[in-house]
């Protein structure tokens, strides 16, 4: 098989090219512009002296990414590439745009018959916050950052193009990834912030009261899923995925946690809710769980504990 994977530099997609190369004899194409990926994120897959290529390009340039696919001729391209959420803040039309130049990039190549199957990973933030307990697939799309809307923009795009063209698409909408490798620098995530500033003996950070809740799924139990899918796609009723662990956790509860694991007894730095941030997010796992029966989830002490540890040695 030959797998292209857009964003594969990147946190979620350096772990799932791991993967693949680890797994079986496969060409494994990357295709990363560095803005938050790093080619020490490959090391690892770098070091199984198998079948991998890197360009540093840009999948939303059209002429670029038509021309990787022409010279690779991948069967199935997995769509990791975004710009974080964050960076909605900072230039909030290319958070939105960059999400929707990808995605009918990949489309259109498809409805081409350049490769055979796309995996799109898109995101929970396209839900916005929860409108009841818990958040299935077909929770209404309510968007609250221009990172979030080019994500749920993408989606509809592939959903018309599935009603319009016979293409093997599928979704997948992961819920707060965390583990080793995720960014901690600008427009870094709760968890490795975290941990950098009591490393770096400051207080940890909450914004508003701290209540607000995600549901936290290690980044390898997601990329497990991933690779479940591509592995077995009999197993496929539907064309949309929640990937969550189906736990709630509010972030008092999360940086309280990361305090006790790393010693740090002191106070917390209490600062303005941030704007345009979801208040509520708990998946509903139970179409995933319908297409997947064995799903090993990592202890969320145990995942918090790896990181930490991994965070310390780099």
């Amino acid at each position: 098989m030959k797998y292209l994977v857009l964003g594969g530099a990147g946190f979620i997609g350096s772990h799932f090219v791991d993967r693949l190369l680890k797994e079986q004899e496969a060409k494994v194409t990357v295709v990363d512009n560095f803005f938050l990926g790093n080619m020490k994120n490959l090391e690892d897959a770098l070091s199984y002296n198998k079948k991998i290529k890197i360009y540093k390009e840009d999948a939303a340039n059209t002429l670029s990414l038509n021309n990787i696919i022409h010279l690779e001729k991948p069967d199935i391209i997995i769509n990791f590439a975004t710009k974080a959420l964050l960076y909605s803040f900072e230039n909030p039309a290319e958070a939105f745009n960059v999400n929707n130049q990808i995605i009918i990039n990949l489309l259109e190549a498809l409805r081409l018959k350049k490769y055979q199957r796309l995996l799109h990973i898109s995101t929970s933030e396209v839900f916005g916050s929860a409108v009841c307990e818990k958040i299935n697939e077909d929770h209404p799309l309510l968007p609250e950052t221009t990172y979030a809307a080019g994500k749920a923009s993408a989606d509809l795009a592939i959903r018309s193009y599935l009603n319009m063209f016979d293409l093997d698409v599928l979704v997948l909408r992961p819920f707060n990834n965390y583990g080793p490798r995720q960014n901690r620098e600008a427009l870094a995530a709760i968890i490795p912030v975290t941990i950098m500033r009591i490393l770096d003996k400051k207080e940890p950070i909450i914004e508003g009261d701290g209540l607000q809740t995600r549901d936290f799924i290690y980044v390898k139990d997601t990329v497990h899923i991933i690779k479940k899918f591509i592995d077995h796609p009999h197993i496929l009723k539907e064309k949309f995925y929640n990937i969550g662990s189906g736990i709630e956790t509010n972030i008092l509860s999360l940086v309280t946690e990361i305090s006790n694991l790393m010693g740090f007894k002191g106070n917390f730095l209490y600062k303005p809710k941030r704007s345009a941030d979801v208040q509520r997010h708990l998946a509903d796992t139970s179409r995933l769980k319908a297409a997947i029966k064995d799903i090993p989830l990592t202890p969320f002490s145990y995942g918090l504990s790896q990181t930490i540890e991994w965070y310390k040695k780099h």
